[in-house]
């Protein structure tokens, strides 16, 4: 009997290990039958990062140790994890290719490979000055070499630069640049240093309130924005920036954000865009071709922030939809685009944004009105103690899939609406 039972069982096969495809392989591990369905994790190595931590190596705030531990440990017992590169995905014969020809077919494929910098889309980033006077602090081995950098700095022009959006983490630039601007002050140095961030974006962040918020604290600091600037090259002879349109931005240190693209293997299988990004319904997360195939977190082209809040709200509607549709029935959640980010601002204070598809980050608390206790855009010492405590919440609440007393979905309670919405909705 169990021989005949075992041939029936369905296949759920998750592409990644990161923050979405180890939540969702523990979620619905417990809340699926071991006799029906088998889940397969697919990932490259067995290091998962906590890539928030990035943030602060560059500064000495975390070490190696702190930000990557063991992929298998947070995947739950009756979850098979196989090391490999995905080659490709064949959604027709409902099958994915690894690197060497081994075969995993699925009833039912979660893609959650995130997104991955590609400073070799941007010619001359990848050049003689790599990792010498040019860094990224989107990997750990980019953060760890500037690191070294920050310390042999002197003095000169430090340019903050973002290739293109969308990236990781969007507020994260912003964050390194306040954090830098500290960090330089702490040790003497600020007067020696030009600071420069230069966006893509005609303001220093997307939604109009928070642009006009935190442009106003990068001016406090005395730091120059170089709006609409997108990159052509790098001239690494003399170590300048070049836009499309010939604006130069000089640099001796360039911090640099490179264009954030999803994985290859999408393009090989014809399932993404232009920049590898699975096309998927943004409310459900299912393809918009193929009815058994969703994609997850940083690796969707769904309009929200690529962050891990993404992930954790998108996969609590996610599970649950996800119950229904095997079970052939409709999907009822829809997931609203929620992100929320702590924001560091330097000397241990930080602020919060919280937003999605449809309302930009607004002034109030979350996520009880008046009593918080977190102050949203506003900078505080408990938004920063906040961001602190999320490493022990991710590898010990987030990553097992236990819950958090957070809505999945975004809430106006304790926010406040500038003048013009609010006239424009009683209107």
């Amino acid at each position: 009997m169990s021989g005949t039972h075992e041939s029936v069982r369905k296949n759920i096969v998750i592409l990644g290990a990161g923050t979405a495809g180890t939540m969702i392989a523990n979620k619905l591990r417990h809340r699926l039958d071991r006799a029906d369905w088998q889940i397969t994790v697919v990932d490259r190595d067995d290091e998962h990062h906590y890539q928030p931590g990035y943030l602060f190596v560059p500064f000495g705030g975390y070490s190696h140790d702190q930000v990557v531990r063991s992929r298998h440990v947070f995947l739950p017992d009756g979850v098979d994890f196989v090391i490999g590169t995905v080659d490709k995905v064949e959604p027709e014969e409902n099958a994915v290719v690894l690197e060497g020809g081994q075969r995993l077919p699925y009833d039912q494929l979660i893609i959650a490979t995130g997104t991955t910098p590609r400073p070799d889309q941007t010619p001359g980033m990848l050049g003689p000055e790599w990792r010498r006077s040019i860094f990224d602090f989107y990997t750990l081995d980019g953060a760890e070499a500037l690191a070294g950098a920050l310390k042999r700095f002197e003095g000169g022009r430090l340019v903050v630069h973002i290739t293109e959006m969308p990236i990781k983490c969007p507020v994260a630039p912003l964050e390194f640049t306040f954090l830098a601007e500290a960090w330089l002050r702490a040790r003497g140095l600020r007067d020696r240093v030009e600071l420069v961030f230069v966006t893509p974006l005609d303001a220093a962040f997307t939604k109009p309130v928070a642009a006009a918020h935190l442009g106003g604290m990068l001016d406090e600091r005395k730091v120059h924005v170089e709006t609409d600037f997108m990159v052509e090259r790098i001239d690494t002879e003399r170590k300048v920036l070049v836009s499309f349109d010939e604006r130069e931005v000089p640099f001796d240190l360039l911090v640099t954000v490179p264009l954030n693209m999803g994985a290859d293997f999408v393009a090989r299988s014809g399932l993404g865009d232009e920049l590898n990004y699975v096309s998927v319904d943004k409310h459900t997360q299912l393809s918009t071709t193929f009815d058994n195939l969703f994609a997850i977190g940083d690796a969707s082209d769904i309009p929200a922030s690529k962050a891990g809040s993404v992930a954790h709200f998108s996969v609590e509607i996610f599970v649950d939809n996800f119950l229904e549709h095997i079970a052939g029935r409709p999907m009822p959640g829809a997931f609203d685009g929620h992100a929320n980010c702590f924001v560091e601002s330097g000397d241990d204070k930080a602020l919060l944004i919280d937003f999605n598809y449809d309302t930009e980050p607004l002034t109030g608390r979350y996520p009880l009105p008046v009593v918080g206790p977190m102050a949203l855009l506003k900078e505080t010492r408990a938004n920063h103690l906040g961001k602190l405590a999320f490493r022990w919440i991710y590898w010990n609440v987030l990553l097992p899939g236990r819950p958090i007393p957070l809505p999945a979905l975004m809430s106006m309670a304790g926010k406040h609406l500038p003048e013009t919405e609010r006239e424009k909705q009683e209107a």
